[in-house]
């Protein structure tokens, strides 16, 4: 069954700033662009961190605190003892790319899927996803909007997917034991399977496939073979030796 790649769907002219930008242009540079971050690169594309709004913000928020008395004094304890307070204060003083970014950013390789690329995406709680290849270099950008469109597929697609690509191509089962339905992106199976197994099996890839919202289970089947014993290592190799005996 093929799911839908990052490398797919990704952006590949992508917004990138150079280390030594200072804080202004970078402002400029994502206010023309209308984005709220970009990629930092160094001269080979290899990616360096990432600056955002936020890092503006935070640099531009501490510059105009004034703490006094008591409540500097603590700051500056906290400061000592706190490595992201250590990095906090550091930014305050940032004039450039280098040294406002944040690093290392949350990545995501071409290869995988956009399930996966969603998933990264909410653990991290973050809009986008610079991509990456395996000598860390850049190859593009997938945003948030890039991951929904892929949950605008057509239902008729869908169906045909879960069929042709699920139930006859990954599983071998007969296409007329296994109904499937579609309404909005939610997928409803019914039918009856010889086995437990080729049930959880059918539901688990089911949801898989790219567009599906959910999956409605009302299958049935014959025999549960949950509980039996796996077949011994020993059986195993016999098996084989007969398979491959001259």
């Amino acid at each position: 069954m093929r799911q839908t790649k990052v490398g797919a769907v990704m952006i590949t002219e992508v917004t990138a700033i150079a280390p030594d930008t200072g804080f202004k242009d970078i402002a400029r540079t994502l206010d023309a662009h209308r984005v709220s971050g970009a990629p930092v690169l160094d001269g080979e594309r290899r990616l360096l961190g990432v600056v955002s709004e936020s890092d503006l913000m935070h640099h531009q928020a501490d510059c105009a605190e004034q703490p006094h008395g008591r409540l500097r004094r603590l700051r500056r304890l906290l400061r000592a003892w706190l490595p992201s307070a250590r990095r906090a204060r550091a930014k305050t003083h940032a004039l450039t790319a280098r040294e406002l970014l944040t690093a290392p950013a949350v990545t995501v390789a071409e290869e995988a899927t956009i399930a996966e690329a969603a998933r990264i995406m909410v653990e991290h709680r973050v809009n986008r996803l610079p991509v990456v290849d395996g000598e860390g270099r850049l190859t593009g950008i997938v945003t948030r909007r890039e991951l929904l469109n892929a949950f605008l597929r057509p239902d008729d697609a869908i169906r045909r997917s879960v069929v042709d690509d699920v139930v006859g191509k990954s599983l071998w089962l007969d296409p007329h034991a296994v109904g499937v339905s579609v309404a909005d992106g939610v997928v409803t199976l019914s039918g009856t399977l010889e086995r437990y197994s080729e049930k959880a099996m059918t539901v688990h890839m089911t949801g898989l496939v790219d567009g599906v919202v959910a999956v409605v289970d009302e299958l049935a089947y014959t025999f549960d073979d949950r509980d039996l014993p796996p077949v011994p290592h020993d059986a195993q190799g016999i098996a084989g030796d007969r398979l491959h005996r001259p």
